[in-house]
Formats: structure tokens, sequence, C-alpha cells
């Protein structure tokens, strides 16, 4: 026999707090975010390498644009991390960064041809995992801890 599942993954040692678990949907969008930050560093070095292709007077901003795709697609990474732990600035800022990564790859799509395809898939997968991160089954995981809205201060 099995112990009987807790919906509680752990407390906090010093607040004694305790974090509700990270439900299915939640790992499989943490999962699609760390995929689409990775492809976006990928597709940003595809963009920037392509500056070599494209005339003397398009070389700076095709350069400016791929190095924008790495940078926001390494922010996301690294916010991919913090959604693991339930941090809603970090889907906030989630939001905040890939709509820049939108309108970046928007300006890709039309200043290029080459990149259209790749840039749609991007721009898609993208606007699927924002919108799965504010969904409520993974809107559930980053509801707020009692006491911090009203930011109370335990005096023990």
């Amino acid at each position: 026999m099995s112990a009987p599942r807790s919906e509680v993954v752990g407390r906090g040692a010093a607040t004694g707090e305790t974090r509700p678990r990270r439900g299915v949907v939640l790992t499989v969008v943490i999962v699609l975010v760390y995929v689409v930050a990775f492809a976006n560093v990928a597709l940003g070095i595809l963009v920037l390498l392509s500056r070599y292709d494209v005339a003397a007077e398009e070389i700076l901003p095709v350069s400016l644009r791929g190095a924008g795709i790495i940078l926001f697609g390494l922010l996301v990474a690294a916010l991919a991390s913090a959604l693991a732990r339930g941090s809603r600035l970090a889907r906030l800022l989630l939001t905040g960064y890939v709509a820049l990564l939108v309108v970046l790859q928007l300006v890709t799509i039309v200043s290029s041809d080459s990149w259209d395809i790749p840039a749609t898939v991007q721009v898609l997968v993208q606007v699927v995992a924002v919108v799965l991160v504010w969904m409520p089954p993974a809107s559930r995981y980053f509801v707020a801890r009692e006491g911090e809205l009203s930011g109370a201060v335990s005096d023990d």
C-alpha cells in the first residue's frame, strides 16, 4: 500500500508555510517555456549570422535584432526556473519578455524572407506558452501566500 498523496510539497524551514504541489499542466508549461527560450536563442544566433548575407546598410539592424532575440531568449530561460518555484513576478516578466520577443520576431518576419517560417512558429508557440501560464490550472500555483498581500509579518 502506498501512502496517500498530499497536495502539499513541503514546508519552509523558517516560516512554516506550505506550498501547493505543482500540477502536470504547469510542469508542461515550464518545459514549454524552456523549449521556447532555447529555440529563441537558436533563432537569434541564426538571425545574427544572417547579417553576412544582407546588404551593407542592413548589417547593423540585423545584428541588433539577432542579439535582442538571443538576450530575451536567455532571460526567458532564467524566468522558467523562477516559474517552477511559483514566482508571480516571473510570470509577469515572462509575459512582458515574450511580448518584446513577438515584436522582434514580427520585425524579422517583415524585414527578411529567410526567417518567416521559423519566426512564425516561434511566435505561435510563445503565445501558447504565455496563455497556458495564465490559464486557471497553472494559475492556482501562483496564488498569493497567506499574509503576502496584506504585508503582514510574523513576530515569532
